[in-house]
């Protein structure tokens, strides 16, 4: 997380991870996110200290729930921009998605400040833009075939076995996998549009 003190700006990131699938959750992602806000800040507001207090009263100080940490990121927000990047969505899961589009909404329904910058794969697309409706522009970035040789060859020539491989197999492992890989690398980029600015 970065904090600009002289601009009152907050950049954070998460990045969801396909085998920690079971433990990463809309909870434990925007709780990441407040947590990195937090740290960041100068002085951190009465109410969210009063909040967290809260919540290490209730139930022998059991962590916020959503709609707490939504809360929080609603006050922060509407004080000072945040910038939320979320990087590859696509591998959260189907339920942890369902409620981290609603609390992203509640956040750019009430905070001026808050941005959001997702990405993940073509197929998370239609998804984000049907449950945040109006509120983003989105990009589609693809890699080109050269990309792909050259990322290819690198890793190629980090083998640890380097005997393992003759000229012929590392040109018609490049040749195979360059070529039926670029569609599923296509990457989805979300940008949320301030709530004031739409019409």
């Amino acid at each position: 997380m970065r904090s600009d003190q002289g601009t009152n700006t907050a950049v954070t990131c998460f990045y969801f991870d396909f085998a920690a699938r079971k433990e990463q959750s809309a909870t434990s992602m925007l709780g990441s996110v407040l947590n990195q806000v937090i740290k960041g800040m100068g002085r951190i507001p009465e109410e969210i200290l009063w909040a967290l207090q809260e919540q290490k009263r209730v139930v022998s100080g059991r962590k916020p729930r959503l709609a707490d940490i939504v809360k929080m990121l609603q006050l922060i927000t509407s004080s000072q921009h945040t910038f939320m990047i979320i990087d590859a969505l696509d591998e959260c899961t189907a339920v942890q998605q369902f409620w981290l589009f609603d609390s992203l909404k509640e956040i750019l329904e009430q905070s001026r400040g808050a941005r959001i910058f997702v990405t993940g794969r073509l197929h998370i697309r239609a998804e984000i833009e049907n449950r945040l409706a109006g509120r983003v522009i989105s990009v589609s970035v693809s890699p080109t075939r050269n990309d792909i040789v050259r990322f290819l060859r690198v890793r190629v020539r980090e083998d640890q076995t380097p005997d393992a491989m003759d000229e012929i197999l590392e040109a018609d492992i490049l040749e195979n996998i360059s070529g039926g890989i670029s569609e599923m690398w296509v990457a989805v980029v979300m940008l949320t549009i301030p709530s004031y600015l739409i019409g």
